[in-house]
């Protein structure tokens, strides 16, 4: 992806070039001393890799990041602190976040300011690395009601809001207020189905739209695999391609000498009603295994708007003007099932699961969210339909080991006002997708929105701790919770979620939440 050079970067550049050039001699000094750690690594990791013949992203990732901790060590002692804080990261990820609206459930706020604080710094963290760790132990908890409690009595958030704090490092809870209590979670349910789907497919999976051809009948049946980020738009920005698909089937026809054909599609991935229970609605399309650009009647690529009323019908119509503008003639489409004999002509992958979590959590996709609630029903053998899927989360989490009494999971999006879940659960959620014992999980984290830079928090914490807190909102009328991770003041990672229910005034609930997560960045807390 090309990101265009911003005004503001032109005019820090020569600013840029004297650090780096001032930077160069320590830089090079630090590189040239982690040479034989690396080299060491590499010796030691040549037999396994060796024995690797088909390697996943897992296996490229876990081999840049044992050659990038080395260098780091010693970049970030020559370099300071400044480059250790992942300010440089925050400021990268704002810039390209700058003109994207800010998400399905929560759009940007107009008038709202632009530019938050710089984010301050978190202690860098290389017991890893065999150095010594500056970061202290957790807050205490004692401190930490005297400090979160009178916040959370804040009127804006209902008669009896819930909350629960954890050190990720442990799992141990450090504060809890009702943190058992089952309530509308709204979008922070995003995280459960993000957990479940990773835990049942892997980060590496992706899901396969095709095109098949009937030998007996000389049909094309276009079968929808699930993927909700599939494009028509020239520019696929690493999704998949209808148009791709296209040029690569006409191709496979021209070879075979077919130029006429009866165009079908297949939504028989899905099972049960398309209808989510909250009805036609621009927060999300009729959950259907095959759609187009998420079924949307504009440009947009996130927040609410009119979508159309069959996706799957409107894909195959689009997938046959493709057709005919490359020379294969197709009927108008129509509803069917590629049968064991179909001969796949093309297909066309998602991005990988992990990328999918990711842009479902920081946009609060809703699209995205259903349809990994059915495909990880279809994954653990249950009917792809509301009720599976609300089985198979169950279930995944379960094998897991979180907490999960009061616990319902109607939909994957968390539009459903009886989907039900704890700040406990909440936040075992968070701390399990942390556990290095899980890493296909980390895209949980990875996803979540960072304040006052990216996704639904955009517009927040421009005052607060920008850059430091990173959370799932939820928002629906008298729903506001907020759950996610913050760095605080002696460099700990802690978990939190915040839930409230019959509020009032969303406004003001927004920002009691954003501030009890505030004050929890700036805790000490001893």
């Amino acid at each position: 992806m090309v990101v265009p050079e911003l005004r503001p970067w032109r005019a820090a550049r020569p600013h840029v070039v004297r650090i780096a050039q001032a930077l160069r001699p320590r830089l090079a000094r630090a590189a040239a001393a982690a040479k034989p750690r690396i080299a060491r690594l590499a010796r030691a990791g040549k037999p396994q890799v060796a024995r690797v013949t088909r390697p996943k992203t897992w296996h490229y990732t876990a081999g840049a990041a044992t050659a990038g901790l080395a260098l780091a060590a010693g970049v970030v002692t020559a370099a300071g602190p400044w480059d250790s804080s992942g300010q440089r990261t925050a400021e990268r990820d704002r810039a390209a976040a700058l003109g994207r609206a800010g998400g399905t459930d929560h759009g940007r706020v107009p008038g709202a300011p632009a530019q938050p604080r710089p984010a301050p710094s978190a202690g860098p963290v290389l017991t890893g690395l065999g150095g010594v760790s500056t970061v202290k132990s957790a807050p205490d908890g004692k401190a930490l009601a005297k400090t979160l409690t009178p916040l959370l009595k804040d009127p804006a958030l209902g008669p009896r809001p819930a909350a629960a704090v954890v050190d990720v490092t442990t799992g141990r809870r450090l504060y809890g207020t009702d943190s058992d209590a089952a309530l509308t979670p709204a979008s922070t349910t995003k995280i459960a189905t993000a957990v479940a789907a990773l835990s049942a497919m892997g980060a590496d999976h992706r899901l396969t739209t095709r095109a098949a051809l009937e030998p007996d009948t000389q049909e094309v049946v276009l079968v929808g695999g699930g993927d909700p980020t599939l494009t028509a738009r020239e520019a696929s920005d690493g999704s998949a391609g209808l148009r791709v698909l296209a040029d690569q089937t006409a191709a496979a026809l021209a070879q075979r000498g077919v130029r006429d054909v009866t165009l079908s599609y297949d939504t028989t991935r899905y099972a049960g009603t398309q209808k989510h229970p909250i009805g036609v609605n621009p927060n999300l399309a009729p959950v259907s295994p095959l759609m187009v650009d998420e079924g949307r009647t504009d440009d947009s690529t996130s927040g609410p708007v009119t979508r159309v009323t069959d996706p799957a019908a409107d894909a195959a119509r689009r997938f046959g003007d493709l057709l005919k503008s490359r020379g294969i003639k197709a009927t108008a489409p129509g509803p069917s099932k590629a049968t064991a004999r179909a001969q796949t002509l093309a297909t066309v992958d998602s991005p990988p699961l992990s990328a999918l979590v990711e842009r479902m959590l920081t946009n609060s996709d809703n699209d995205i969210a259903e349809a990994l609630a059915r495909q990880t029903a279809i994954a653990t053998g249950h009917r792809a339909d509301f009720a599976g899927a609300d089985q198979a989360i169950n279930d995944r989490l379960r094998k897991l080991g979180l907490p999960l009494k009061g616990a319902a999971f109607k939909d994957g999006s968390g539009l459903n006002r009886a989907d039900r879940l704890t700040a406990d659960l909440l936040t075992a959620l968070l701390a399990k997708a942390a556990d290095p014992a899980h890493p296909e999980l980390r895209p949980a984290l990875t996803g979540l929105p960072v304040a006052g830079f990216t996704g639904t928090l955009t517009t927040r914490y421009t005052d607060g701790a920008a850059g430091v807190v990173r959370a799932k909102t939820g928002t629906l009328t008298g729903v506001n919770t907020l759950a996610g991770t913050v760095v605080d003041q002696d460099g700990r990672l802690l978990a939190f979620a915040f839930m409230a229910n019959n509020t009032n005034n969303p406004a003001a609930a927004q920002t009691a939440l954003d501030r009890a997560a505030t004050t929890l960045a700036a805790c000490g807390c001893r």
